[in-house]
């Protein structure tokens, strides 16, 4: 008996280590779609995520990105150190307007990718020389990040008979 309360008490510590990083807030990207990668026949399969994430401070900007998803019992469960690989595409869907000023590689989203200590990132910045928004995806970790990246640029343009801002207007 004392084997079993020792099991469920280990348990229930478990779930309120994992259900932190389960919860979802308002500003969280959209699922589109999961491919899987590696099936496995007893534990569940390792995936490629897509997802759509519209910009917090720039309206008219949606980014997709895509991140792998660790199979397994222990990817299942959230114990596993999510790849650092991801790629990612931004472009105008609409006519650009800026809620508000940003600093050169502010985080536009980030999302956890391993229990404690690693964590994507998207950052946005400006080429105001060239009116255009950079956008930079990346891991970092506690003691040492990941090199692997991706980058992708978004030219502001008029929508319509509407101008085209100047991204160098909101730099702080």
């Amino acid at each position: 008996m004392r084997l079993y309360a020792k099991l469920v008490a280990l348990a229930v510590a478990g779930c309120a280590v994992i259900a932190p990083l389960a919860a979802q807030e308002a500003d969280d990207p959209e699922l589109i779609f999961k491919k899987t990668t590696v099936w496995r026949m007893l534990s569940p399969d390792a995936k490629l995520a897509t997802y759509a994430l519209d910009d917090p401070l720039v309206e008219g900007v949606a980014c997709h990105f895509t991140v792998p998803e660790i199979g397994g019992w222990t990817g299942w469960a959230g114990f596993a150190e999510e790849r650092s690989e991801a790629s990612l595409s931004c472009k105008q869907i609409g006519p650009i307007t800026f809620k508000g000023k940003f600093a050169q590689g502010d985080d536009v989203y980030r999302m956890r990718r391993s229990m404690f200590f690693k964590k994507f990132h998207i950052s946005r910045g400006c080429d105001a020389k060239r009116n255009v928004l950079v956008y930079l995806s990346y891991t970092d970790k506690l003691i040492e990040g990941s090199p692997q990246n991706s980058t992708t640029t978004v030219a502001v343009m008029p929508w319509g008979s509407l101008p085209a801002p100047k991204c160098g207007d909101f730099l702080e």
